[in-house]
């Protein structure tokens, strides 16, 4: 009999971290998927991630709307605890054999709290590291609820270890948005028009030579600040004059102080070296990531991926404090001053070797084996 997986994707990120192993547990002889997709994951708003997940041919067994407007702390925390309620309804009705969660969204911590009260094993995907604010708290508060560890480096498994946990449940796989980036470098040609694909609002810069892409995220320990914070971007990369693709930010507190920068930044400064899109699918963005001359803002993705790819980054203020990286990031704060000085020292510099800190492209597959492998317990055993 097959073992039932049942994989909770909450946003447009989580798909990216989890696509190749989603491919996996469909080819494994061992495992039945269970998709359930949750909160801004299903949100046009945010990209509609579940547009694309369909799209790549995984079916939703279930959806869970849950999302409270607002992008505040309060309604973070409503929202996860919408999520707790209605994923516990989902999970009773799938039954499945074990839950899978990933990274370290508010939506993460309700997942794995309403399979752990279910007595249902939970599997994390990328716990063990460290970057500070919320994130690094509900990360290292899904690991205690967790039974397997899938992580993305050596000094991660460490942390997890460390914590209490078992050695024996935790496993090095790597990251599974290597694989994408892995198989954006065996075909990296860019067989679309993003302006015609995507939309977006703004001028149609010319990609043909240099451009920039940019991802800015609210830091939710400093949501009142996110405003001011984007316009220091935002005027830096309208001086750069170099063609920019910018992309709109995730539901975290402070996600409508930035919105709302970047709208009144458009209109009064009506930029014209700058596209906005709501988002794209995975290996269609790193395509274009990976023609880029430099990703600027404080996504995982300059540290993870473009890592692999070689792709300058500037990593901007705190939202990533304590993250392993590689040689292609720089860190600045939010000043459009020294974001400028970053971005002609990486332009100066170009591209960097490839780093395989984050993995090897073969993340996918050993999801898919330790989720079948693992023996099913939700019991703790003491690590000394």
């Amino acid at each position: 009999m097959r073992r039932r997986i049942a994989v909770v994707i909450t946003a447009r990120p989580s798909y990216s971290r989890i696509r190749s192993a989603l491919t996996a547990i469909v080819a494994s002889p061992d495992l039945e998927l269970q998709l359930v997709l949750a909160s801004s994951a299903l949100l046009d708003r945010y990209g509609s991630a579940s547009r694309h997940i369909e799209h790549d041919g995984f079916q939703p067994a279930a959806r869970v709307f849950n999302v409270l407007e607002g992008g505040t702390l309060a309604t973070m925390a409503k929202t996860a605890g919408l999520g707790l309620l209605e994923l516990a309804t989902v999970f009773d009705h799938l039954k499945p054999d074990l839950v899978v969660t990933i990274a370290d969204r508010f939506e993460t911590l309700a997942t794995a709290a309403a399979a752990a009260y279910m007595n249902i094993p939970v599997a994390h995907v990328q716990g063990g590291e460290v970057t500070g604010s919320i994130d690094e708290k509900v990360r290292h508060a899904v690991t205690k609820l967790a039974d397997l560890h899938l992580v993305a480096t050596r000094r991660a498994a460490e942390r997890v270890v460390r914590m209490g946990e078992d050695p024996d449940a935790v496993v090095v796989t790597g990251c599974p948005s290597i694989d994408l980036a892995a198989e954006v470098v065996a075909q990296p040609d860019l067989d679309f028009d993003p302006f015609e694909k995507y939309g977006g609002v703004g001028n149609r810069v010319d990609l043909s030579g240099d451009y920039l892409m940019v991802l800015q995220h609210p830091v939710t320990t400093e949501h009142d600040e996110a405003r001011a914070q984007v316009l220091e971007t935002l005027h830096a990369v309208r001086a750069s004059g170099l063609p920019t693709l910018w992309f709109w930010p995730n539901a975290d507190a402070g996600t409508d102080g930035i919105s709302s920068g970047i709208r009144a930044f458009r209109e009064r400064e009506q930029p014209e070296n700058i596209r906005f899109f709501k988002g794209m699918a995975p290996l269609d963005f790193l395509r274009l990531a990976y023609r880029s001359r430099c990703l600027i803002g404080n996504s995982s993705l300059g540290i993870r991926e473009c890592s692999y790819l070689g792709v300058p980054a500037i990593n901007i203020g705190t939202r990533q404090a304590g993250r392993e990286r590689g040689r292609n990031v720089i860190d600045t704060g939010y000043d459009r001053a020294e974001i400028a000085g970053a971005l002609e020292t990486h332009l100066r510099n170009g591209r960097y070797p490839r780093d395989t800190l984050y993995g090897d492209g073969r993340a996918g597959e050993r999801i898919a084996r330790a989720l079948a492998a693992q023996p099913l317990t939700v019991e703790k055993r003491l690590a000394f």
